[in-house]
């Protein structure tokens, strides 16, 4: 079953995701060799507190912290921890914030300190195949034109895309109806309502898109040690295209 949300429901999870927004941000000054992502979750615990919101993946399913922070070949849902980021370390940092009732959920992939130029072109090829993909979240267009669009791009720029974790629907809860991959068939699948709030998360590795799982069950990873970027926005169908709900 797929919900369609009111504008009401759709303000609330807007301002759930410019909180987030502004919590990326901060995150951006903060991020630098020498710190640890435990480090970051508290500090997003504590900024969330702040704004009278709460970080809605702690305790989903038995998880233990506010985010996911995943590092170099970790492709998603990496635990926190104490060891430091290193000069040319990759992490993405995913949260969903709730904040009086309202979700919001994006990831982003941060640089630490100085990056390598293969590193910096997979994040940037990771950010524009996320708005590849955004492009064609329009009304009337099917799940399949999304995938399409981020597969063809990610694939023409040297890169493979994830298969094993998908967009979702958003909104009261954290993961619902529809699936949206980030490969498929122009054409093909759902169509797109407006009302619909949907996430677009591409993950997108060097090298072959294949994960394997750490024996924690939750962090996914690449089979081939090379690295994995991911970017992600909360996005509204509207009568007038989609309305991305998590950035400032």
């Amino acid at each position: 079953m797929v919900t369609l949300k009111t504008e009401r429901e759709i303000n609330l999870m807007k301002e759930a995701g410019k909180l987030l927004a502004s919590c990326h941000q901060e995150i951006a000054e903060i991020i630098k060799p020498g710190i640890t992502t435990l480090e970051i979750d508290n500090f997003v615990e504590e900024y969330l507190k702040k704004y009278g919101a709460t970080p809605e993946q702690k305790g989903y399913q038995g998880y233990k912290f506010a985010t996911c922070a995943s590092i170099n070949d970790e492709i998603c849902h990496g635990f926190p921890r104490k060891s430091i980021l290193k000069d040319g370390d990759i992490v993405t940092i995913d949260m969903v914030v709730n904040l009086k009732g309202g979700l919001a959920d994006s990831a982003w992939t941060y640089g630490v300190g100085n990056i390598s130029e293969s590193a910096n072109r997979l994040l940037e090829v990771t950010k524009n195949s996320l708005y590849k993909g955004i492009g064609k979240a329009f009304a009337g267009n099917r799940i399949g034109d999304i995938g399409y669009a981020i597969q063809s791009y990610a694939e023409n720029e040297g890169f493979s895309v994830v298969r094993d974790f998908t967009g979702h629907g958003i909104g009261p809860t954290l993961h619902e109806n529809p699936q949206i991959p980030h490969f498929g068939v122009q054409g093909k699948g759902r169509a797109l309502k407006e009302g619909m709030v949907i996430t677009i998360e591409p993950m997108l590795n060097e090298g072959t898109w294949h994960s394997k799982m750490d024996s924690n069950g939750w962090t996914a990873r690449t089979v081939d040690k090379r690295l994995s970027a991911q970017y992600e926005h909360t996005l509204a169908i509207t009568k007038n295209g989609p309305e991305i709900l998590t950035e400032q």
